[in-house]
């Protein structure tokens, strides 16, 4: 017990489950499990060792280093100081005899900021049910708002599902599908007068909205999503064609896209919404469910999205809805999809330029290592 003033202050020697718990602060950090909470992930990767050798982990679970470059597994750890004083930890590559690091052909190739930081943003990101705005990060981890922008969009790279439109498909005989589409936009009863005739004169009260489709699969709870051009029935069925077994049950609403071409490859049925918006087994509000969640953090979090960037927060909260749940239907931690969101980071490399369009311009020439040559006029 200590005194001070008519204050009284009780300090317990016994170790506790926080790090609050306990006078042995050194001793507690040192014998720290991996973090479950946000507050035990800041503490954890506050030590550069440890974010370091935790990183590494997720990247070569093997714990075989190879080069990014040549893929060699033949190298040799060096360890340097920088002009701060800090130390750099990177390897030799025998087969290509080039150094690498851990961030290269990374999310966080050729960024100054810290794997604290990183870690830290990336926790708030994969784990806030309605996303984390720039805004936010650059108060919590005090950075600037732009580079709060740049990291997040970097980390959104690294949570796109590459399996929308490959070879592994959703369904089969005896699963049950749901599709359907949603337009990204401001609310039309909110618009003026004069953009609602605009809209109407483009195509509709839908003209001018960023359009999105997205495939549930009912067993897998499994959503894909992502942006298209338009809702043509080419369009809308291409994508189903791509994502979709043969022969499965497909639910839709009654859009003209999905008339015609549907019943010669799956058990199609069609719920038209003016009517009711369940018949049995016959609805589609799985799918709008994860509308109304894409769309909350859309106006609530990050207020205004420019379409050409829509994708990336589409595939973020893919991520988020689709790995709420282990396979085995026991619920995923918040360590847990950290731990798979870190594991995907990389060959996700994604440069300023490219984020900003500038890629295309010809004074931006790449020179290979991750920087861009200026071009005099």
């Amino acid at each position: 017990m200590r005194r001070l003033g008519n204050i009284v202050f009780l300090l317990s020697s016994n170790p506790g489950k926080y790090i609050l718990d306990t006078r042995d602060e050194k001793a507690y950090i040192c014998d720290m499990k991996a973090p479950r909470t946000l507050q035990e992930a800041i503490v954890y990767f506050s030590d550069p060792q440890r974010a370091f050798d935790y990183a590494v982990s997720l990247r070569w679970p093997d714990g075989k280093v190879h080069c990014p470059r040549c893929s060699s597994e033949s190298n040799y750890a060096i360890t340097s100081k920088t002009r701060k004083g800090t130390l750099r930890k990177l390897w030799l590559c025998r087969g290509c005899n080039k150094q690498f690091t851990l961030k290269v052909n990374t999310i966080f190739e050729d960024s100054p900021i810290g794997l604290d930081k990183w870690m830290t943003g990336f926790w708030m990101l994969v784990n806030c049910k309605n996303g984390v705005s720039s805004m936010e990060l650059h108060r919590t981890l005090g950075i600037t708002q732009k580079s709060a922008w740049f990291m997040m969009q970097r980390l959104r790279t690294a949570l796109h599902n590459r399996s929308f439109g490959s070879t592994t498909k959703l369904g089969g005989p005896d699963t049950e599908v749901e599709a359907d589409e949603s337009f990204i936009d401001g609310l039309t009863k909110n618009m003026h007068k004069g953009r609602k005739l605009r809209l109407v004169q483009q195509g509709g009260i839908h003209g001018g909205k960023t359009i999105v489709q997205g495939i549930l699969d009912r067993n897998l709870r499994q959503v894909r999503a992502t942006v298209v051009p338009d809702v043509k029935r080419e369009t809308l069925q291409n994508q189903i064609l791509k994502n979709v077994k043969y022969g499965t049950k497909v639910y839709t609403d009654d859009a003209v896209a999905y008339e015609g071409g549907m019943n010669w490859r799956f058990v199609h049925d069609v719920i038209n919404h003016s009517e009711a918006y369940v018949r049995g087994q016959v609805h589609t509000n799985g799918l709008e469910n994860f509308w109304s969640l894409l769309k909350r953090g859309l106006r609530g979090t990050y207020v205004a999205v420019e379409p050409f960037h829509l994708f990336r927060y589409v595939d973020e909260q893919v991520f988020r809805y689709n790995n709420r749940k282990h396979a085995d239907r026991t619920p995923m931690n918040d360590s847990d999809r950290f731990k798979l969101a870190m594991s995907q980071v990389a060959g996700r490399r994604l440069t300023y330029s490219e984020l900003t369009g500038k890629d295309e311009s010809p004074r931006h020439v790449p020179t290979g290592t991750g920087e861009t040559q200026q071009v005099p006029f």
